[in-house]
């Protein structure tokens, strides 16, 4: 059974990554949180909360939004990777990353 992350960046503009359970697996939930915030780090990303704190959450939302719409619309391996590790790190089989409301469901 496969999992998946949809991100959407807008009405008709919603892409959908299918990872296999074997690749998620492989994945622990430290794993997954460090890619994650190397990204969030390599992307540049700017923290929403003023402490500085960094939540999952957070770190998933601007790492879609910086990564950039076309790494989805390819399926790259990158947005493989980003899915991956976003369905690690929540531990749920589906998610939906909404930048432009900027929620997870």
């Amino acid at each position: 059974m496969s999992q998946y992350v949809i991100v959407s960046y807008g009405p008709d503009r919603e892409y959908e990554v299918t990872v296999p359970d074997a690749d998620a697996a492989n994945l622990t939930k430290e794993q997954a949180r460090a890619w994650l915030a190397k990204e969030f780090e390599t992307l540049e990303c700017s923290p929403s909360n003023p402490m500085g704190k960094i939540l999952v959450l957070d770190m998933i939302l601007n790492v879609a939004k910086y990564g950039g719409e076309d790494h989805f619309k390819l399926i790259s391996e990158w947005a493989r990777q980003f899915a991956a590790a976003t369905l690690v790190a929540l531990g749920r089989p589906v998610i939906t990353v909404d930048i432009g409301n900027y929620t997870i469901r």
